[in-house]
């Protein structure tokens, strides 16, 4: 009877601690932080919210050449993600994203802005969005899907820190660059969607109007970003240490503890 106990005990005890490790091992999900930082200039270009979506490759924000979404629009003319989302949930591809604001809701000048979120290792990319202001439908963002891996294949987070330059920033081709003040965002514009329609397609922004009332304006003085060098933002995507992993060494460490219990009992049955 004594040495049946101590068999039984032992094979809990190795079951349990197998059991723990293999769900230790097979976790998937990781807590990441988004940082976005702005590099632009005082009196230079601010973002609107950023938004940012995790997912397994196949959501494509945009194709230059080839006319932007309603989502696209949205954000590009109004700093309005909400389309953008829907768009995202629809396609299928991943189920995590969000929008991340500055302290006063646009990313300014040395503003740093943040926000965590929890990941499962098949969205192996990152996805971003934003416009820049002031303008009628500048943004940035990235066309390829595949551009920022997060994970590798074996689920390893290999994470993401980045510089976007202003050499980097798009038209959505949906708003005539006009610069008029009711149609300009952060400019004086007051009601959303009210600019003349362009009806082309998504390329590289040429920059603001030369002597335009944006660079004219003393509040945007620096807001160049043609200019070699200009930085917009820099995009970090880091792991944050989970509470889960410690909670399961705990875990195998109470199980040990109490084997260990187990054999100085039997030891007093022996």
């Amino acid at each position: 009877m004594k040495h049946s106990i101590i068999k039984s005990l032992k094979i809990v005890t190795m079951v349990t601690v197998t059991s723990t490790l293999a769900m230790a091992s097979s976790a998937t999900a990781a807590t990441l932080k988004v940082t976005i930082e702005s590099l632009a200039p005082e009196n230079g270009t601010l973002l609107t919210p950023v938004w940012v979506g995790f997912h397994n490759g196949l959501f494509d924000i945009y194709d230059r050449g080839e006319a932007a979404s309603p989502g696209l629009e949205r954000i590009a003319e109004d700093g309005n993600a909400a389309v953008l989302s829907e768009e995202f949930f629809a396609s299928g591809a991943g189920s995590v994203d969000g929008v991340i604001p500055g302290p006063n809701g646009p990313v300014a000048s040395g503003d740093i802005a943040q926000a965590t979120f929890t990941v499962d290792s098949t969205s192996r990319y990152f996805s971003y969005a934003s416009m820049i202001l002031p303008s009628n439908d500048a943004f940035i963002a990235n066309g390829n899907p595949l551009a920022i891996e997060i994970f590798d294949e074996q689920g390893n987070f290999t994470g993401a820190d980045f510089t976007v330059l202003g050499s980097q920033v798009l038209d959505a081709g949906t708003e005539v660059n006009d610069e008029q003040e009711t149609t300009t965002a952060f400019f004086g514009q007051t009601i959303p969607d009210t600019g003349t329609p362009e009806n082309g397609v998504v390329t590289l922004h040429p920059g603001f109007i030369p002597g335009g009332r944006i660079l004219s304006s003393e509040t945007f003085a620096q807001g160049d970003f043609t200019v070699d060098g200009y930085q917009i933002a820099r995009i970090k995507v880091e792991k944050v240490p989970e509470s889960s992993t410690t909670g399961g060494l705990l875990a195998i460490g109470g199980l040990l503890w109490l084997g260990s219990r187990w054999r100085q009992s039997l030891k007093r049955l022996a």
